[in-house]
């Protein structure tokens, strides 16, 4: 008796090896995708590319970025950026951090990017001096002409369109994120680059923005390139372009910069 059902057992765990095996990964006889030459679950549809996805970081330690990231900044060199008239970028260098230097100017990658992942970290000065647009003031500009907002956002009252995270003079935040000054405070951001034919714009742009783990900005259409004090005013260019950090004149400091294309199979 006990080897009859030894003998079940076996037959039963071998049967569900070989269903398990056995299993489709994938199917021709179901409808075509609207708009795609793919069928519902189509075994022959090419499979995304198997990616690290790194670590997260800590007010102590950057974390690892993904393993199909271009590293614009690892904390030891400016090698990936230059001034906008293409001369060697100035701001300090220590530490593991880039600090703005008041006076050196923007600094902008020496390569181009469209549609993006782009994640920034950044630490504000510390005691806090000033207030509103006077505490802590930089900014992260997509395409080197749309600015997501870098203030300090910690008990310091200035226009919502100004605030920290804000699509700067377009939109306010979602909610206000900031942790005190010192801490170390992250940008993922998510850039569709704007389209232009004819000088006009053909495909809008969008900004999606998670401030320290919380979404401020979701899939914001965007106005035009940043201006201060005015409406925008489109401006037509290359998909391609440069990310800015701004020279405000604080030493605001960032660490862990990279990018990563928003591309997939198609």
């Amino acid at each position: 008796m006990l080897v009859l059902l030894a003998a079940l057992v076996t037959g039963v765990a071998r049967f569900a090896a070989g269903a398990e095996e056995e299993a489709p990964t994938g199917y021709t006889d179901t409808p075509l995708l609207p708009g795609s030459r793919w069928h519902v679950h189509d075994g022959s549809r090419p499979h995304p590319q198997a990616v690290d996805p790194g670590t997260f970081s800590s007010d102590q330690q950057p974390g690892k970025p993904p393993s199909d990231a271009t590293i614009l900044f690892d904390g030891r060199a400016l090698d990936a950026w230059q001034t906008a008239k293409g001369g060697p970028a100035r701001w300090k260098v220590q530490d593991g951090y880039m600090e703005v230097l008041a006076g050196s100017g923007d600094i902008v990658t020496k390569q181009k990017f469209n549609d993006y992942q782009l994640h920034v970290e950044f630490s504000e000065p510390t005691p806090a001096t000033g207030h509103s647009q006077e505490r802590g003031n930089s900014g992260v500009f997509l395409a080197g002409l749309y600015e997501v907002q870098v203030l300090d956002g910690y008990n310091n009252v200035t226009y919502a369109d100004g605030q920290v995270s804000a699509l700067y003079g377009q939109s306010p935040p979602l909610v206000n994120a900031s942790r005190p000054p010192g801490r170390w405070q992250t940008y993922d951001i998510l850039f569709t680059t704007p389209r232009f034919t004819g000088g006009k714009v053909s495909k809008p742009g969008y900004v999606t923005v998670i401030f320290n783990g919380v979404v401020t900005q979701d899939h914001t259409e965007l106005l035009g390139p940043t201006v201060h004090h005015a409406l925008p005013t489109w401006v037509a260019h290359e998909p391609d372009m440069p990310v800015r950090l701004q020279d405000h004149s604080m030493p605001v400091r960032f660490r862990n910069i990279w990018i990563r294309p928003l591309s997939r199979a198609k």
